[in-house]
């Protein structure tokens, strides 16, 4: 089935087919309709059914392009609701899911000649690990304290329930987003083990937390970094080693707020500043020893709250991914009753959808039985049971400490 859109897409009417009365082969293939470069490789047979292709992803692209129109209409309508303090209704959503293409598909010798005569244009280097570290230390001076896995996850349970997050949220979120098996420096689309892969985004560490998410929480909770920094530096002795290093860490995260804070305090500008090489840098701060799980648990903490605040003091594992996944706001709207049960289209740009298979063609009910069926599996990974352990020396160590 097709879909075609009606006014300005507030409602979907379905239509029969892909319009195929308009796909019939075409009269007299002519080269400027694909190229005289693919005409002169290509057969009679095979220009008849690259046209059609042709034809029917063209169609299929402007129902497509209608559908996601209508999807971004129907979400600036709900800002517009939300600030005025109304209440979404199952009309605020499209009920449907995204349409798919269900034309002739293109051959396999067509495509391999069409590769040969255009080859495809490389995609854009990503920024990878090695990019963060070298604009680090050439915007600010700035190498991390690397660590083993061991330790850095201790580190992390002892300031995840510092914030009063519990093993359970915080070991479920990595092992969705690591697949319970993540290091600390493991970033998107890579292997952890094998390190090989291609970068598929800047997401970082146990939280995957991405580029513009450092940029906006340094910029939240910059000063009480270096606060912190400052006080530990002071404990450790100003003139020890160690003392100097947090000394000097403290500068350079004074150094690296004045940039995050040079731009606009919203997201876009924050995204922005992330790809440029003082943004690199400050993404370097999660794989620092001492800033890297404040960074990413405090990015946790700050989802925790917001559902606290919108009546959902309790969130389970799964439902805390949702919300990092989607965003906070979003995903209290992917779990209100009316959002529930619409496709999850509704609640990401169309780029970002198709960019998460887990997210595609689901709603939002099925997508967090999805997450928690994913997290099930991977908790009984390597990593995800090394991490819970550390939750387990930490809480142990605090027992004792009490005297209990």
């Amino acid at each position: 089935m097709s879909a075609r859109w009606i006014g300005a897409g507030a409602r979907l009417v379905l239509v029969g087919g892909l319009l195929l009365g308009a796909l019939v082969a075409p009269s007299p293939l002519k080269a400027q309709q694909i190229g005289a470069d693919l005409a002169a490789r290509l057969s009679e047979s095979q220009q008849r059914a690259y046209i059609l292709h042709l034809r029917a992803r063209a169609q299929f692209q402007k129902e497509s392009d209608a559908y996601w129109q209508a999807i971004e209409e129907k979400r600036e309508e709900r800002r517009r609701k939300r600030a005025a303090g109304q209440t979404f209704t199952a009309a605020d959503y499209i009920a449907v899911h995204p349409p798919k293409y269900q034309g002739p598909p293109l051959p396999p010798d067509v495509a391999k000649i069409i590769a040969e005569v255009r080859p495809p244009e490389p995609p854009e280097p990503m920024p990878v690990v090695a990019d963060f570290l070298e604009a680090a230390k050439k915007q600010y001076g700035f190498v991390p304290t690397r660590s083993t896995e061991a330790q850095f996850k201790r580190r992390y349970a002892e300031e995840a329930l510092g914030l009063g997050l519990s093993n359970d949220q915080v070991v479920r979120v990595y092992a969705l987003e690591t697949g319970g098996r993540g290091t600390y420096d493991m970033q998107a689309g890579f292997d952890p083990e094998t390190r090989k892969g291609r970068a598929i985004s800047s997401a970082l560490g146990y939280a995957q937390l991405l580029g513009g998410n450092s940029v906006n929480e340094l910029v939240k909770h910059g000063e009480t970094f270096i606060k912190r920094l400052d006080g530990m530096a002071t404990a450790a002795g100003p003139a020890t080693p160690r003392g100097r290093d947090l000394k000097h860490k403290s500068a350079v995260v004074r150094r690296m707020l004045r940039a995050a804070r040079a731009v606009p305090n919203i997201w876009a500008a924050h995204v922005q500043l992330a790809r440029t090489p003082q943004g690199l840098g400050i993404h370097a701060l999660n794989l620092d020893a001492d800033i890297g799980p404040w960074l990413q648990t405090i990015k946790l903490a700050g989802v925790r709250d917001h559902g606290a605040k919108n009546g959902r003091p309790r969130l389970t594992g799964g439902e805390l991914e949702l919300m990092n996944l989607a965003g906070p706001q979003t995903g209290i709207d992917m779990m209100d009753p009316v959002g529930r049960n619409v496709p999850t289209a509704n609640f990401f740009a169309e780029r970002a959808y198709h960019r998460n298979p887990i997210v595609k063609d689901k709603t939002s009910a099925e997508l967090l039985v999805a997450l928690d069926s994913r997290m099930d599996a991977n908790v009984k990974k390597a990593g995800s049971i090394e991490f819970a352990r550390a939750f387990d020396l930490v809480l142990a160590q605090r027992a004792r400490a009490a005297g209990r």
